[in-house]
């Protein structure tokens, strides 16, 4: 029974409706995360450049994240609502790039799909986790939450099977002259394409949302009014520009370490260590976050507060202690994602398949194959998601999430270990279980130390520590594997791993004092 003023309860059937976009949104992220490396190749891109080509998905992010948040929270129209036009405008364009993306003529081309891609990805994605909050009570959005990473994992495993099952199934070609894309990979984007725009539109018009009145009257009706119990301390205008003049500094030394080690008079201890231009990226990404420091000190002196702007820098300051620590695992948890998505076509074709130029048959194979793999990895996750809901009742979340992790680090070291291809499915266990732990835990957790008002400020905040260890791992992988291991894409697995690891180990340390998650979760199954 609903009791009065309270947020009601969805059903079943609302929850899966209002979750359903995920599915096509997932199946763009996997096509691209699948098989981007596999067109960069296929026109040109020597391995050690993937990188840097990637960098554009990351950076998008990095950029959209917050400014849609922002916006969505701001907007509302009786008729469309407040998120759901976020939604289908950015299936809309991102379907176009899906289908732009495989005829894509040359390199540059497909690199700027990409950022279009992503960006429209990003602009769908990000209302989406708010929208648990906004149309789910307290007691529902563990289930909310899960029936999201259910369908992460069922649409990568429907896109990363795509290019595999039209080769040995529908007998479409799986390779193509040098520099064309294979007609498998361009119908999976095709089909990949359509099935975003129809998931993402299910949801936009079977599902309702609340008007900001309301959504006002239910928060008040919890007695947890705006600003309740939220009272950050502010970070002084000095302290902005004290902190801004360090960042910015920091950034121009590594960017001088950077050309030294580049020029003809390059340091001794060096020796044949190859230094990539890439690295200027990690260098402006330092200074940036100088820049942005030194512009919220200027608009903290001037007395302009109300910004979104000012608003998102003031909380990424100013989070809860938990939120601190959550950021330090999730830098490492995707960093080591980040290899698997950039190295792992060109890893698996090389070692496992014998294959490293991306017009021969082995290649094509290899690739196809590898996405398959996808599917598997996927299809554990979305099993493991739905389960991570039941364990988490019986275990703390933190000590749940470390052993994750680690079966995530022990298949990515067994994908050295494991030699025949046919056997590739086993390291995917562990490596499926973790990234359905990386997708789900630490939104789980988080939720229980953020104050309810600032929850979609913080959701986007806490968007930053996905993007910028993707950031560096594009900056940063590529001088690993060449200078680290000689170039063999197939080592970045073991950066993976060593990655996960410290992921582990610094969720211990993670302070989840808040057990409302698992109250509500009982309560809903009462």
């Amino acid at each position: 029974m609903t009791q009065a003023g309270l947020k009601p309860a969805l059903n079943a059937g609302q929850i899966w409706n209002m979750s359903f976009g995920f599915l096509g949104i997932q199946i763009g992220f996997e096509l691209q995360n699948g098989n981007v490396s596999r067109i960069f190749q296929t026109l040109g891109a020597d391995v050690g450049e993937l990188a840097i080509l990637w960098i554009a998905a990351p950076m998008t992010g990095l950029v959209v994240q917050p400014i849609i948040g922002h916006l969505s929270d701001k907007t509302w129209s009786p008729r469309f609502g407040r998120r759901r036009p976020y939604f289908l405008i950015g299936a809309l364009l991102a379907t176009l790039a899906l289908f732009v993306m495989p005829n894509a003529p040359v390199l540059w081309v497909a690199a700027g799909m990409l950022w279009i891609m992503d960006a429209s990805l990003n602009i769908t994605m990000e209302p989406f986790r708010a929208f648990v909050g906004d149309n789910l009570p307290d007691r529902q959005r563990t289930m909310g939450y899960a029936m999201q990473s259910f369908f992460i994992g069922t649409g990568a495993v429907m896109a990363g099977a795509l290019p595999w099952v039209m080769t040995n199934w529908l007998g479409l070609s799986n390779i193509a002259p040098a520099g064309e894309i294979p007609e498998t990979v361009r119908w999976a984007f095709y089909i990949g394409g359509t099935a975003l725009a129809a998931a993402v539109a299910w949801t936009v018009f079977s599902t309702k949302e609340y008007s900001p009145e309301e959504l006002a009257r239910f928060e008040a009706s919890t007695g947890r009014g705006a600003g309740a119990g939220h009272a950050p301390v502010l970070r002084s205008a000095s302290q902005f520009a004290r902190g801004g003049v360090v960042w910015i500094i920091a950034g121009a030394l590594v960017a001088a370490l950077v050309a030294i080690a580049r020029g003809e008079a390059r340091l001794a201890f060096l020796g044949e260590i190859e230094v990539a231009q890439e690295l200027y990226v990690l260098a402006v990404l330092i200074a940036g976050f100088g820049v942005i420091q030194l512009v919220a000190a200027s608009l903290r002196q001037q007395g302009r507060e109300t910004s979104g702007f000012m608003e998102v820098v003031s909380d990424l300051f100013a989070m809860p202690k938990t939120m601190r620590q959550l950021a330090v695992v999730q830098f490492f948890s995707w960093f080591a994602m980040f290899a698997l998505w950039i190295y792992g076509t060109p890893g698996v074709t090389e070692y496992h398949f014998g294959a490293s130029d991306a017009a021969s048959a082995a290649y094509q194979d290899g690739a196809d194959w590898w996405s398959l793999m996808g599917s598997v990895r996927n299809g554990l996750a979305a099993a493991a998601a739905l389960g991570f809901v039941m364990i988490a009742a019986k275990i703390d979340r933190c000590r749940l999430h470390a052993i994750n992790l680690t079966l995530g680090a022990v298949g990515f070291a067994a994908m050295l270990l494991v030699r025949d291809p046919a056997l590739l499915w086993i390291p995917q266990i562990g490596m499926g279980i973790a990234w359905a732990s990386i997708v789900a835990l630490p939104y789980a957790i988080l939720a229980g130390c953020v104050p309810a008002e600032k929850m979609g400020i913080y959701m986007g905040v806490f968007n930053i520590f996905i993007v910028v260890p993707q950031l560096l791992a594009a900056t940063l992988l590529g001088f690993l594997v060449t200078n680290l291991f000689g170039g063999a894409a197939i080592n970045a697995f073991v950066i993976g791993a060593v990655s996960l690891v410290l992921a582990a180990a610094a969720t211990l340390l993670v302070k989840d004092g808040e057990t409302r998650g698992v109250a509500a979760l009982r309560a809903g199954e009462a």
